[in-house]
């Protein structure tokens, strides 16, 4: 079971160093996936203008199994991302505009409190709600780090 979301951070401006335009002013997205036990598998950041849909392929690209369900919220309703994980592994809810609603297993969704208490516990490190580092390298890694941590518990 691989579940998606995002997290927002405010940072000064800069280009190139994963910073983008939002309503707040200038802002950093974390993408995520984790495991069934809320481990991390696989972690991006982008500028806070981007949409979740356009790292969600790059999200379960490596972890895609035969049986495992992926969980994802309405960001995460395409159908291309769909496509590529299949009909029957996608436990994503439909967007309210989505011509024909698409089935989900509602149960199944509930488990998708596992991601929000994930980014819950990464907002537990100063370092990475703030954002101190300037170049986008160096604050992944820290997040890589703090992932790592998370799997060592």
């Amino acid at each position: 079971m691989i579940q998606l979301r995002f997290e927002r951070t405010r940072v000064l401006p800069e280009k190139r160093e994963a910073l983008g335009r939002s309503r707040g002013g200038y802002s950093t997205k974390i993408h995520g996936s984790v495991d069934g036990l809320g481990n991390p598998l696989e972690l991006k950041v982008t500028g806070g203008e981007r949409n979740d849909i356009t790292q969600g392929e790059e999200l379960i690209e490596n972890w895609q199994e035969e049986d495992t369900k992926v969980i994802g919220d309405k960001g995460y309703d395409a159908n291309k991302l769909i496509e590529k994980i299949g009909e029957d592994h996608a436990v994503i809810p439909s967007k309210k505009n989505r011509k024909t609603q698409r089935h989900y297993d509602k149960h199944l969704y509930k488990e998708r409190h596992l991601i929000e208490c994930f980014f819950h516990k990464l907002k537990q490190y100063r370092h990475l709600f703030s954002r101190f580092d300037k170049l986008a390298r160096n604050f992944l890694s820290f997040l890589y780090l703090v992932g790592a941590l998370f799997w060592l518990k």
